[in-house]
């Protein structure tokens, strides 16, 4: 009888458990049915950002000498097709996830390939100049931008473009301010135009100024905005023009570290405001956690780690590689989201700003050279 109770009992237990197990299991497929049909649902907006992506890859490698990147040339590309169809309900996610998430991690895998060593390999020299050509972007910047009216964002992402490195500064500020896309296509333009024009001018006012290869690869690699463009104008002057002009524009992507971490407590000192407004209460409330773009720490941890040279330099070689193409599979999504009526609204305040502050940059970058004694 007291064996009966017993084997009863341990049946019902155990009927417990297997109906307990049963619902765990029930559960966790349905989590991992919601995941994949979540999943699947990013899957076509993301498969055509990289398809335009590999197409402006394509048709980079078609041109003879390297005048437009292919950032730029997705960008075109997805803001044309954006004025032929507006991407629908079944592309919206995709799309999004990669000019926003995507965006993110390429910026972390770009931090790979950034060596803080790099400064100390081109010399003082191209850093006095960097240093006014800097000051010039961000503080005349703010100061034309007030005055043509424009946003803060799209301000400084157009001084960002025009003071560090093009497209990639651009892309690497845009998350950590949460610009919109329009913005970023707007600068992205404004500095990709006037890139055309100097890649043409550059070489003629070098010989008309009667400049050294050195200074003017370092004027070129200062004052030019995208890569693609400084390596263009640089080797249009000479062979030694250019190798000298793409060392100082190594050097002057670096410092995408510390605007990138500027920006970032600039926009984070702006949500707190907005949020204690909102929310009718003290800023100190407001949690730094919420607003702080934590995605830099892993773009820095990588920069630092790459700097003591404990990443091995093909794996470094492959993770800018890949960056490089997420960022225009990136740019392509943004160019998908971004309507010509839509940028047509800021007018042509952007682009004048873009003029004024590229033009600023030439005349200082060739004045401080002057100053220094190396024209």
């Amino acid at each position: 009888m007291v064996k009966s109770i017993q084997e009863t009992k341990s049946y019902l237990a155990c009927s417990k458990y297997n109906e307990f197990a049963g619902r765990k299991v029930v559960k966790i497929m349905e989590r991992a049915r919601k995941i994949v049909k979540s999943g699947a649902a990013f899957l076509p907006g993301i498969l055509v950002s990289l398809i335009v992506a590999g197409g402006a890859k394509f048709l980079e490698g078609l041109l003879p000498i390297h005048l437009i990147g292919a950032s730029v040339i997705a960008l075109f590309i997805g803001m044309f097709i954006n004025s032929l169809h507006q991407p629908g309900k079944t592309m919206k996610k995709g799309i999004q996830f990669t000019s926003k998430k995507i965006l993110k991690f390429a910026i972390i895998l770009l931090g790979a390939s950034l060596s803080v060593e790099t400064i100390f390999t081109v010399g003082r020299m191209s850093l006095e100049v960097m240093i006014f050509t800097l000051l010039t972007c961000f503080g005349g910047g703010y100061l034309v931008g007030r005055m043509l009216g424009l946003n803060w964002k799209l301000s400084n992402l157009i001084s960002a473009g025009t003071g560090i490195c093009g497209g990639s500064a651009i892309a690497a500020i845009a998350p950590v301010v949460d610009a919109e896309d329009k913005d970023i296509a707007y600068a992205m333009s404004a500095t990709f135009l006037f890139d055309m024009v100097m890649i043409i001018l550059f070489p003629i006012m070098g010989h008309w100024l009667g400049l050294s290869d050195m200074a003017y690869g370092l004027w070129s690699g200062t004052s030019v905005n995208d890569t693609s463009s400084v390596v263009a104008a640089g080797y249009a002057f000479s062979e030694a023009a250019g190798d000298f002009a793409t060392m100082v524009k190594l050097t002057r992507t670096l410092s995408i570290i510390p605007t990138v971490f500027v920006f970032a407590f600039v926009n984070m000192h702006v949500k707190r405001k907005q949020m204690a407004q909102d929310a009718g209460s003290v800023k100190g409330k407001v949690k730094i956690g919420k607003v702080f773009p934590w995605f830099i720490l892993g773009f820095l941890a990588l920069a630092v780690i790459n700097s003591t040279g404990f990443i091995p330099a093909a794996v470094s070689e492959g993770a800018k590689e890949l960056s490089k193409f997420l960022m225009v599979a990136a740019l392509a999504a943004i160019g998908l989201n971004t309507s010509f009526k839509e940028m047509k609204k800021s007018g042509v305040n952007p682009m004048i700003h873009g003029f004024i502050i590229s033009l600023a940059v030439v005349v200082v970058a060739i004045a401080v050279e002057y100053l220094m004694g190396l024209v």
